[in-house]
């Protein structure tokens, strides 16, 4: 089992055919295909069913993909990480951002990195909490935003902010961020509600519970900017954290207001994974991140959040 086999396998299973691999790899079809017959020999199980439809990993397989993406990815940083530049900070840093946070994190984030730390290779990342999470414990992140989550066996926790949740509604609503709406009142409107497995469903779903009213939904939606789309088009109100409408409502496509009776809180931190050191290029990323948030928070862009002591 060498790192050319390895990378070979893994392309075949991201591209689900041998052909457009070799095209990736720059190699030719016949190479690529020795590459995985002899690993198959080499293990004795086949690593991919072979259809019409093309190349899909068998369970020995996809076991086999997982480990390898990662066993690569840490060799490429270790490839990062070595410089010929004295004192310069090197390596990957893959970032994990919660999807109410990409505005007003992500531009300034790669604009800080680009100019302080230009060797580092800054890769990010958006999707559900939960997964997020996930990526945090299988290595596959560095770093990330997590949003109620303590320290686990697995990843340790810095808390950064505390912050609510907000009804969202187009213009004409007039909603005021100054001008607290009850839950149960914002669901007397056509509601857009986030899909069941969605993190802000569950903070949704626990709040309605506790007003003792069900939602008038009129559509589920699996995404902030899908739940914003539908709002902007005037299908109804929604939910979503203050800081993912904050460039809207100062553009005045949205408004908004904070939820009471109850409020809907959550607690916003950064996630490190626990394995061994830190590399210096994830220390500095982390700190930039955790800098951004607070100068947010401190300067009202992200509105109604608290810092936390950490």
């Amino acid at each position: 089992m060498d790192f050319k086999q390895l990378t070979a396998v893994v392309t075949v299973a991201e591209t689900g055919s041998v052909t457009k691999a070799a095209q990736l790899l720059h190699l030719v079809q016949s190479a690529v295909t020795r590459q995985i017959l002899g690993l198959e020999e080499e293990l004795g199980v086949p690593l991919f069913d072979r259809s019409r439809q093309g190349m899909r990993p068998t369970a020995a397989g996809a076991r086999l993909v997982e480990r390898a993406r990662r066993a690569l990815g840490e060799l490429e940083r270790a490839r990062a990480e070595i410089s010929p530049v004295r004192g310069a900070v090197t390596g990957i840093a893959h970032v994990g951002i919660l999807g109410g946070a990409i505005d007003l994190l992500v531009p300034p984030l790669v604009a800080v990195v680009a100019e302080k730390y230009p060797r580092i290779d800054l890769r990010i990342s958006t999707a559900y909490s939960g997964h997020l999470r996930e990526w945090l414990d299988t290595g596959e992140l560095d770093l990330s935003l997590v949003y109620n989550l303590d320290d686990t066996p697995a990843v340790r926790v810095i808390p950064l902010l505390r912050d609510r949740l907000w009804v969202v509604g187009p213009p004409a609503a007039g909603l005021r961020p100054d001008q607290p709406v009850d839950v149960g009142d914002a669901l007397l409107q056509p509601f857009i509600v986030p899909v069941p497995g969605h993190g802000l469903r569950i903070l949704f779903d626990q709040a309605r519970l506790s007003a003792g009213v069900e939602p008038n939904t009129v559509v589920q939606a699996n995404s902030m900017e899908l739940q914003k789309v539908l709002v902007k088009a005037g299908r109804g109100w929604t939910v979503l954290p203050a800081s993912g409408v904050a460039t809207d409502l100062a553009e005045g496509t949205l408004s908004a207001a904070p939820l009471r009776n109850p409020e809907i809180p959550r607690t916003i931190g950064l996630g490190l994974p626990r394995t061994g050191r830190t590399p210096p290029a994830v220390e500095a990323v982390a700190t930039e991140l955790a800098r951004i948030i607070r100068a947010a928070v401190a300067d009202g862009a992200w509105p109604s959040a608290q810092l936390l002591d950490r």
